[in-house]
């Protein structure tokens, strides 16, 4: 009775890979217990998550073919729009989340356009846009630019409102951090950079500061959702922003958060289900309305 902070599975999304083939579940060998899912997989993925109660679901794609201008990503063919569909087709009100990003559909592996070695913000911009459009055609409800390239989401409004999609809400990811954590999910989508890294666009981990600029531009520019990434880290940067901004705040309890966890249990270092529900916790009580979690099924379902 006396507790001050719950977990709601409602307020929480589950990420899930998705690749091309039938009856594919493949275990990511660094993420044990999440699996890369064909489309007709992640359609009962969907189904077990609206049932458990878990608020929605985000979807990142695996193409079969990559080109140096992640033309995968906004193709309405595209691994993700395929899955959007189907899933949109047999599942009744579960949130859809599309992630907008180029770096699993580019050659080279970054989040926009490459020339001479550089990745260009503003020639990426338009092929951001057509991503979301595209996204939102194949049944997404919203739509979670998290490339960081600045200027995105005032691009991918304007495309979404004039593609008759304006009330697509936009989840920016506003305060996404060049961190480290990241490593397990570039090895279950395969985007790991060709070379060079993300510092050019992605924020230092030492500013917090920085950090409220970043989400104060996305929410100028429309920005419906305004999420941190990686979570446990920056815990002060989420509880920074929910004093400071109205609009709801997410945040990414991302892949190597997740690994730590699972490799310290199957080790005997940590109690799982308590570590779980205590990193979980955490994030909520700094702040976070929204949590996007690889537990959120899990959870859902124990619960």
């Amino acid at each position: 009775m006396a507790q001050e902070t719950r977990l709601d599975p409602a307020a929480m999304i589950y990420p899930i890979f998705v690749c091309a083939g039938d009856g594919v579940r493949r275990e990511i060998p660094s993420m044990p217990g999440q699996y890369n899912l064909s489309v007709d997989r992640a359609v009962d993925v969907a189904r077990r998550t609206e049932k458990a109660g878990v608020g929605g679901l985000m979807l990142f794609g695996i193409p079969e073919s990559k080109d140096d201008v992640g033309s995968g990503a906004y193709a309405e063919d595209g691994i993700v729009q395929r899955a959007l569909r189907a899933i949109r087709e047999n599942v009744g009100d579960l949130v859809l989340v599309g992630d907008v990003c180029l770096c699993e559909y580019t050659d080279h592996g970054h989040c926009g356009v490459v020339r001479d070695g550089e990745v260009l913000n503003d020639a990426s911009l338009d092929l951001l846009a057509r991503t979301a459009l595209s996204q939102a055609q194949a049944g997404a409800d919203m739509v979670a630019p998290s490339d960081m390239m600045d200027g995105r989401v005032i691009a991918i409004r304007t495309k979404l409102d004039g593609g008759g999609f304006t009330e697509v809400p936009i989840m920016s990811y506003a305060a996404k951090y060049a961190s480290a954590f990241y490593g397990p999910f570039r090895d279950a989508a395969g985007s790991a950079p060709a070379f060079g890294d993300r510092k050019t666009h992605q924020m230092d981990p030492a500013n917090a500061r920085e950090a409220m600029r970043e989400i104060r531009l996305d929410i100028e520019e429309g920005a419906d959702i305004v999420m941190v990434k990686p979570a446990m880290p920056y815990l002060d940067v989420v509880r920074r922003a929910r004093e400071a901004f109205t609009p709801p705040i997410a945040a990414f309890q991302v892949s190597g958060e997740y690994a730590m966890i699972e490799a310290a249990a199957r080790n005997g270092w940590l109690e799982r289900d308590r570590a779980i529900i205590e990193s979980l916790t955490a994030i909520r009580r700094a702040g976070a309305d929204i949590i996007l979690t690889y537990y959120a099924l899990e959870l859902a379902e124990s619960l």
